[in-house]
């Protein structure tokens, strides 16, 4: 994990005002973390967003205004380099699958400890590519059913090229297509083989005969 000399800064979206000062203060304990803005609607989410191009945003799914899904989309429109983690008491897994496919990086219920909010923060900032999840077993298990789900022509397309360890970059060339094009057909993956890194998608697609080992 790579550090930085500069602090992480997080945005923290929930309507509860008191949770949001709780959160503030957790994060701001740490030397490397930096609270710069709070919202408690999808509107003033989005405004935020759009002001102060957070590094990760904390989001909380049963916000006022529109839906977590529109918002997550609309934030990444606005900020792509801004990671985004939902924070939520709910975690039923047909949700949870519309907002990977969206793009967040994390999905941590609000019974977490302090420590793994931190180190997921940590996490999705240094490694944008990893996914957090932070979810009750029976979510976990019924997550398990979209592994069963066939990919697309486009997608295993995407994923035998990420087997010859080709780039996103590299990949859109090939394809003739745009590297966030690429980006969304890996996180659908991702969601479809229940898989958290680049190796296990290839790994669980080749296991599953969807993909044909690279020699």
């Amino acid at each position: 994990m790579i550090k930085s000399d500069h602090p992480i800064r997080i945005a923290i979206v929930d309507d509860h005002a008191l949770f949001r000062e709780g959160v503030r203060e957790i994060l701001e304990a740490q030397e490397d973390l930096v609270v710069v803005g709070e919202a408690g609607t999808s509107f003033t989410a989005l405004e935020l967003v759009s002001q102060k191009r957070p590094d990760v945003l904390l989001l909380d799914v049963e916000i006022p205004g529109d839906a977590v899904t529109h918002t997550v989309s609309r934030a990444r429109v606005i900020s792509p380099a801004t990671q985004i983690i939902i924070l939520s008491m709910y975690d039923g897994p047909h949700l949870l699958r519309q907002l990977l496919s969206a793009g967040i990086r994390g999905y941590l219920l609000k019974t977490v400890h302090r420590y793994e909010l931190v180190a997921a923060i940590r996490s999705v900032h240094y490694e944008p590519d990893r996914l957090i999840l932070v979810v009750s077993p029976e979510s976990l298990a019924q997550m398990e059913t979209a592994r069963t789900e066939v990919l697309t022509t486009k997608e295993r397309e995407v994923l035998e090229l990420v087997a010859q360890a080709f780039s996103n970059r590299q990949i859109a060339s090939r394809l003739n297509t745009t590297e966030a094009t690429v980006k969304r057909h890996l996180r659908n993956i991702f969601v479809k083989l229940g898989a958290a890194s680049r190796i296990d998608a290839v790994n669980r697609a080749i296991d599953a005969s969807l993909i044909t080992p690279t020699r």
